[in-house]
């Protein structure tokens, strides 16, 4: 986005503030189709990676559907308009409750659980399709945090207890449709997805209603120059491969479906904060800034790395810097950082800030959440205004 336009968003909106480019969703979203079109496939967007209705609303009117983590997501797409057959639920250590509740609104349901998945027999037996989230015991990801399918997670049924997973669906009677798993975040190597999809190659016998294989999402974002996005076309043709080296009984065939969110929404996302104060350490110059951890918390959660531009001073001498928040702990967002001169009062934009910034924050140290502007067909729109004291006393009694 021209660094014009975020300056006068900046300057309409003040800051701190989120700015979502609506052209660079439907870049990547083109990406995903165009990429996967050699496969029978269905895109859902993973929706906690950025949940403002406006964002749902547009990423559902591109034909994308939403995979939601929680009851309340998946209200949120339903509230958005979403049609019921469009919208996923991957439950991860409910209560029943909610998947009642998931049944009740008519969207699609992966298990996670042998005693959910045995709960539903009971209670529905054949009468509602279901999907099964699956460890493969595949370590993949870019951080620990972030890697879902190891043999030691929390996530999915392991793949070791299929004898007992088969009992708990032939003794209810359960109409198994997808076998669901996800790896991780930020897998740049198609060989993860392969490595993943023959894992399930060796399940897909045991359930002869099967129609779906859901491989999730987690596809790599660069954030460094050097770094390169997953090759969608690349890992289409793989897969197509693995299906031509697995041919399933009958000729049968399966739907594939990803669940991207990051890959969909980061790249869009900017924070734009303003420089409150500088301080002279050493040999660096310590920036801090009108935001911190409870606004974008990936730098300090996961060590994430994200290329900061000075909105104010494009092209000044370059200079060491240290950008902090105002938080009272540590909360870095870039050390040693060679950026052009900074001065207080001049707008630094963090980049790459749409999957998992506004969407992790919180009102840590009393400090509100910032508003979120979408810019569509060029038009800045508020999506989301700035909270203010009345915000934080609302729900006090």
């Amino acid at each position: 986005m021209p660094t014009n336009q975020l300056s006068a968003i900046a300057a309409t909106y003040g800051t701190p503030v989120y700015v979502y480019d609506a052209n660079k969703i439907k870049t990547q979203y083109e990406k995903l189709v165009n990429g996967f079109s050699v496969l029978d496939t269905r895109i859902f967007y993973a929706s906690k990676a950025l949940t403002n209705l406006h964002v749902i609303k547009y990423i559902n009117s591109l034909g994308c559907n939403i995979d939601c983590s929680s009851i309340n997501e998946v209200k949120l797409a339903l509230h958005a308009g979403v049609k019921p057959e469009n919208v996923l639920y991957t439950s991860n250590g409910i209560s029943f409750a909610e998947i009642e509740e998931a049944v009740e609104a008519g969207v699609h349901i992966n298990i996670d659980s042998l005693s959910n998945l045995e709960k539903f027999g009971k209670k529905y037996g054949h009468s509602y399709p279901v999907g099964i989230r699956l460890r493969p015991n595949i370590m993949a990801g870019g951080n620990l945090k972030i890697s879902t399918g190891h043999n030691k997670s929390k996530f999915g049924i392991p793949v070791e207890q299929i004898a007992e997973l088969e009992q708990i669906v032939k003794d209810n009677n359960i109409f198994i449709r997808t076998l669901h798993i996800h790896t991780g975040s930020e897998i740049k190597d198609a060989e993860v997805f392969v490595k993943g999809i023959e894992v399930l190659f060796d399940l897909i016998p045991h359930f002869p209603e099967l129609e779906v294989i859901d491989l999730g999402g987690g596809f790599k974002v660069p954030y460094m120059e050097h770094e390169k996005e997953t090759n969608i076309a690349e890992l289409a043709q793989k897969l197509k491969q693995a299906f031509a080296d697995h041919p399933l009984a009958n000729g049968k065939e399966l739907q594939v479906w990803f669940e991207p969110g990051k890959f969909l929404v980061s790249e869009c996302g900017y924070l734009l904060a303003e420089v409150n104060v500088l301080k002279q350490n050493a040999d660096v110059i310590i920036a801090g800034i009108n935001t911190g951890l409870n606004h974008l918390i990936r730098p300090m959660m996961y060590d994430a790395y994200h290329y900061i531009s000075n909105l104010s001073n494009p092209n000044g001498e370059e200079k060491k810097h240290m950008i902090t928040g105002y938080i009272c702990e540590t909360d870095t967002f870039a050390s040693d950082r060679m950026l052009p001169e900074i001065k207080e009062g001049d707008i630094l934009c963090i980049h790459n800030a749409g999957a998992y910034g506004f969407e992790m924050s919180s009102n840590y140290n009393s400090r509100y959440r910032p508003a979120e502007v979408l810019v569509k067909d060029g038009e800045a729109i508020l999506i989301r205004r700035r909270e203010s004291f009345e915000d934080l006393l609302k729900n006090i009694v």
